[in-house]
């Protein structure tokens, strides 16, 4: 009912359970899918795997949830959702969610994000070969984009058109095979390219 009262979004489809999901998905094409964490048959972070791994560009998920579990966040964000919500989050913040996944964004409930920055720093980080991959000016750009600058930030920052940016993100994502921004986000946190409270990472 949110949804529908906003003139820029569309329920396109509805399903009751996660292996649902995935058919709609498969059927109606739809730009953004709002997955529950836990659905009859299927839980929502394998139907959001699996949702992903269908290649129906540009679809994002955004997962929504009465229960804020550490686990289920990183899970989550590892399977490749955009976004993280609390079902009692205020609508406006609901909303937002859905158009910043859209948009190619990620967004974690405020809530949860200090928790999970929490247990990135208890991360053992892993050994990365692939950032070798990167230029670096590319790693630059890496750098910033997990520290949550958006493209006019680290336009600004670094002294280049946006146009630049996106394109350097592009090249980012493609050289170390990672789907989105908010899978970029983890990988920095998770090979230590980042560490939480660290001014430059």
């Amino acid at each position: 009912m949110l949804i529908e009262t906003q003139p820029d979004l569309q329920v396109v489809a509805e399903a009751a359970d996660g292996l649902a999901a995935i058919a709609e998905a498969r059927t109606s094409s739809p730009d953004v899918v709002r997955m529950d964490i836990r659905m009859p048959r299927l839980d929502g972070i394998e139907a959001a795997r699996r949702v992903l791994g269908l290649g129906l560009s540009p679809v994002k998920v955004v997962m929504l949830t009465t229960f804020d579990l550490d686990e289920y966040v990183f899970e989550a964000l590892s399977a490749g959702a955009s976004g993280f919500l609390l079902k009692h989050a205020p609508p406006e913040e609901l909303l937002f969610g859905i158009r910043a996944a859209a948009d190619g964004h990620a967004l974690v409930a405020p809530a949860l994000t200090k928790r999970l920055i929490e247990q990135f720093a208890r991360v053992r980080p892993r050994a990365a070969p692939e950032l070798e991959r990167l230029t670096e000016r590319e790693r630059e750009v890496l750098v910033l984009l997990v520290r949550g600058r958006s493209n006019a930030e680290i336009a600004r920052e670094l002294v280049v058109g946006e146009s630049t940016v996106k394109t350097h993100v592009t090249r980012i994502l493609t050289k170390l095979g990672l789907r989105d921004r908010a899978q970029a986000v983890i990988y920095g946190y998770e090979t230590g390219l980042v560490t939480p409270g660290s001014p430059r990472g």
